[in-house]
């Protein structure tokens, strides 16, 4: 008898990948055969995500691929679209199991029980009075392992479900950390990414910090690289960007959402730091690493963004010396402080900022680029093949790509950057 074949497509943040990977682990260990999403299998598992209202889009599109691909398979839909709106997904045609961020994890026992004529419907107990943590890792699915740490937010930004989505904050210890660490290292992984929902929050509740983690991953032996994912500004302590600049396998790379360069529109988002707070953090790195990548997230069309406020959040951005952003149209979100707020931006006004700042992010991209040319760098490539090419990144996150050679998968090499392509990614020979 052939193995059960199942598929897990996954949406969102490199936390629901590194849970997804852990989940799809289990079955795997269990003789579970994996298939690739857009391949016919018996299970399909949609790992989803509520950030916006394009990224609900996307999964209920993926629900409805799944089905169209096999109309006699399983359909699991998990995550956090799962545990906010568990009713309206469970009515979709082909869905037989909704299980949210807690009841995930018993994904396997869930679908034991399909097989069942006594089942009635997925298992879905809600997360937000939780604090368990879970921990999890993404492996053999990519040349880094992203390692989740930390679950969870207290912030309670006012466009924000996520603490809705995924509970009150809590983390890992750093003794487990560690132990999952020494695990992904063994099995030949050279970077860890540190991910969480806010890890810069990281054993608040267990008389730890994030600053503690850093060092003792720092001593680790075998690990090459270490990154994190993003951290808040007001969590990024003048130690930690301190010690980055000395370790040696702390990578040069930071990511710090900023959503808005308006402290008005910063206080009505309820953020908990200033513009003068973020350009400290800036200029700090700047100081004691030059070339270190910089990457921001910002959020066009807040409700009450006037054109000052983006015109403000433009000129912010244009002498701030970030390395590139990731732009976002605000959506709104259900049960939200923000969702209340009447003075709502026209979509058209809110594509046409968005618009602006991709070119602003491309511009400052281009040039943090250029300002590495004719250095010589360390680049750990990737495995993947796209159509005859590879990438990799080099320690400052800048990407690399040559002709594929399945002997490079995996390894750092040192590259001088000299040639860029018509995307602005550059060529090693």
């Amino acid at each position: 008898m052939s193995p059960t074949t199942i598929a897990f497509h996954h949406f969102g943040c490199k936390v629901n990948f590194a849970e997804a990977s852990s989940i799809s682990r289990q079955f795997r260990e269990k003789g579970f055969e994996l298939k690739n999403h857009h391949e016919v299998a018996d299970i399909y598992v949609i790992s989803t995500c509520v950030v916006t209202a394009v990224a609900e889009k996307k999964c209920r599109a993926a629900i409805h691929q799944a089905h169209k691909l096999n109309p006699d398979a399983k359909i699991a839909v998990i995550g956090c679209f799962s545990e906010l709106k568990p009713g309206e997904l469970s009515q979709i045609e082909g869905v037989d199991l909704v299980l949210g961020n807690s009841s995930k994890y018993m994904l396997i026992e869930e679908l034991e029980k399909l097989k069942s004529p006594d089942y009635h419907g997925g298992f879905n107990p809600g997360i937000r009075g939780t604090s368990s943590f879970v921990p999890s890792f993404s492996f053999g699915d990519r040349t880094r392992s992203f390692l989740k740490i930390q679950d969870g937010c207290d912030y309670y930004c006012s466009y924000c479900t996520i603490p809705l989505a995924r509970g009150h904050s809590r983390s890992d210890t750093i003794a487990h950390v560690i132990s999952s660490a020494q695990e992904i290292v063994k099995n030949g992984i050279r970077e860890i990414v540190l991910t969480g929902v806010n890890i810069g929050d990281f054993g608040r509740h267990n008389g730890e910090n994030f600053f503690q983690l850093i060092q003792a991953l720092d001593q680790l032996k075998g690990l090459v690289r270490l990154r994190i994912s993003s951290i808040e500004p007001d969590l990024l302590s003048d130690e930690i960007i301190d010690f980055a600049s000395t370790s040696l396998k702390f990578m040069p790379h930071f990511h710090i959402p900023l959503q808005s360069g308006s402290d008005k529109i910063l206080k009505a988002m309820k953020r908990k730091y200033s513009l003068e707070v973020y350009s400290g953090r800036v200029e700090r790195i700047r100081q004691k690493l030059p070339l270190a990548c910089i990457a921001s997230d910002i959020i066009v069309g807040f409700p009450g963004e006037s054109e000052d406020d983006f015109r403000d959040t433009v000129n912010y951005i244009g002498h701030l010396p970030v390395s590139y952003m990731h732009v976002f149209t605000y959506s709104k979100r259900e049960n939200t402080l923000a969702s209340l707020i009447s003075e709502e931006v026209p979509g058209k006004i809110k594509k046409e900022r968005s618009k602006l700042l991709h070119h602003l992010s491309k511009q400052k991209k281009q040039a943090f680029y250029q300002q590495n040319l004719n250095r010589e760098v360390n680049v750990l490539f990737e495995s993947d093949n796209s159509q005859g090419w590879m990438h990799g990144f080099s320690e400052n996150y800048i990407k690399v790509k040559t002709k594929f050679n399945s002997a490079l998968s995996n390894q750092v090499r040192k590259v001088r950057l000299q040639e860029m392509d018509d995307e602005g990614v550059y060529i090693f020979e």
